[in-house]
């Protein structure tokens, strides 16, 4: 990292280290979340700006946090199986539930719609953040740095798999495989209650209309009593599968991952970019606002970012607006620009993509990820500050295959450097030198997909 910041490296990961060591595990909604916003407020403080809360009702487990719900669901259905075998009424039930559930996986945990988020107890999270004006107060547009403040609950498959640390191929088929499995058993109940509730609901049609659907002849017929012998056997594999997905968030916050990658480094970095700004006001980009931003409850499925574009999006904060969203900076060969959450279907600003990229290069940064990844599963805060119209890309240098630290309590300062730390804090600096320069030359062209 360049010499002169040094200083502001080590901050950071002392920040890194307060977060996972004396703070632990920060569960969204959890006191352990509230501790970590109360900390960097008074690091705000610490060099003269205000900090601002803003409070937020989060349901926990309505979103990707309740995914164990779907192995209990599917050990409930491969149990009802058998009742549905002497009783079919049952899979008409059981049809509809799984309908139901399906939706709920999908918009909930997939998509972080929060139409079901009524039906979820609640608990109160946060955002915090502070301003940072140039010397005269006047500013054109905003550069808002954020990191996610909560921790994830451990990913017990993902734990387990530290035995297999130094084969990572063992640890990603021990971790996969379980879930796959899983998953297949969990959706194969679903199938197959809908598949009979349809044959027998045609069935009953049939006898009490006379209207001819063959599907009488469906039901005694060989092959669907072969069918109905293999239902003796087969709930006792999708219950198994199933246990799979219930067993894969360990709900204990005390075994909750303590977060030191994911995302102390981002809380802290997003700090060390605005002190050094605080100290160094001739080197402030011009007529620009800085904002420090920790976001609460990313791990509940982006519930922060969403409260805080929603409490903004009329009052002007967003209005000419750049996030630089810092994402777990830990793994240093592995630096790059997340440019898309695939799940959400959000594209992020390609300026700020190819400013990211050639800071990289500048800087002599290689990465095993060419610099640049999709992020596949889930999403990040990006994802609703480019919907409510701001350029915004996430910044990570994370290993973007599933490890034994991802997510589990393993997720501790130990397992990396200060100079890793440092050298996101160069790229931060870097990108923001772009960003001015874009500024004075093009001025503020929205997002650009």
């Amino acid at each position: 990292m360049k010499e002169e910041n040094r200083q502001y490296g080590q901050l950071a990961f002392d920040i890194v280290e307060h977060a996972a060591k004396k703070i632990g595990s920060r569960l969204p909604g959890s006191e352990g979340e509230k501790k970590l916003h109360d900390y960097m407020c008074g690091k705000l403080e610490e060099i003269g700006i205000k900090p601002t809360v803003e409070e937020f009702a989060v349901s926990t487990r309505s979103g990707i946090g309740g995914l164990g719900y779907a192995g209990y669901f599917g050990i409930i259905m491969s149990a009802l199986m058998y009742f549905a075998l002497h009783n079919e009424y049952i899979w008409f039930g059981m049809a509809l539930a799984g309908i139901i559930f399906v939706i709920w996986l999908v918009f909930s945990c997939f998509f972080y719609k929060q139409w079901f988020d009524m039906f979820f107890p609640q608990k109160i999270s946060r955002n915090s953040y502070g301003e940072l004006l140039p010397e005269d107060g006047k500013y054109d547009y905003t550069i808002v740095l954020s990191g996610h403040s909560d921790t994830s609950w451990t990913w017990r498959h993902s734990e387990h798999s530290y035995k297999y640390r130094d084969k990572p191929i063992l640890g990603l088929l021990a971790t996969y495989a379980k879930v796959g499995f899983g998953a297949v058993c969990v959706f194969l109940n679903v199938g197959i209650s809908i598949a009979m509730a349809v044959i027998y609901g045609a069935q009953l049609l049939e006898q009490s209309l006379g209207v001819n659907t063959n599907y009488e002849s469906i039901t005694s017929s060989p092959s669907f009593n072969t069918f109905r012998f293999i239902l003796l056997f087969l709930p006792i594999v999708t219950a198994i599968g199933s246990a799979f997905v219930a067993m894969w968030g360990d709900p204990h916050e005390e075994n909750a991952s303590r977060g030191a990658m994911d995302n102390a480094t981002g809380i802290a970095l997003s700090y060390a970019v605005i002190k050094y700004f605080k100290d160094n006001p001739d080197k402030m980009p011009k007529n620009c606002r800085i904002i420090d931003m920790n976001c609460g409850s990313e791990e509940s499925g982006l519930r922060g970012s969403i409260a805080f574009t929603q409490e903004h999006k009329n009052d002007g904060m967003l209005d000419n607006c750049w996030n630089l969203n810092i994402d777990s900076v830990a793994d240093k060969d592995y630096f790059e620009v997340v440019i898309k959450d695939d799940w959400q279907g959000c594209r992020f600003d390609k300026d700020l993509e190819k400013m990211f990229k050639d800071t990289f290069n500048e800087l002599g940064i290689e990465s095993k990820t060419n610099g640049c990844i999709h992020n596949p599963v889930g999403g990040c805060d990006s994802t609703p500050m480019t919907r409510a119209g701001v350029k915004s890309v996430t910044f990570a240098a994370q290993n973007p295959m599933l490890t034994y630290y991802y997510h589990t309590w393993r997720d501790m300062p130990e397992r990396f450097e200060m100079e890793t730390v440092s050298q996101g804090f160069d790229v931060l600096l870097g990108v923001i030198d772009k960003i001015d320069k874009f500024q004075t030359e093009h001025g503020f062209n929205g997002v650009n997909h």
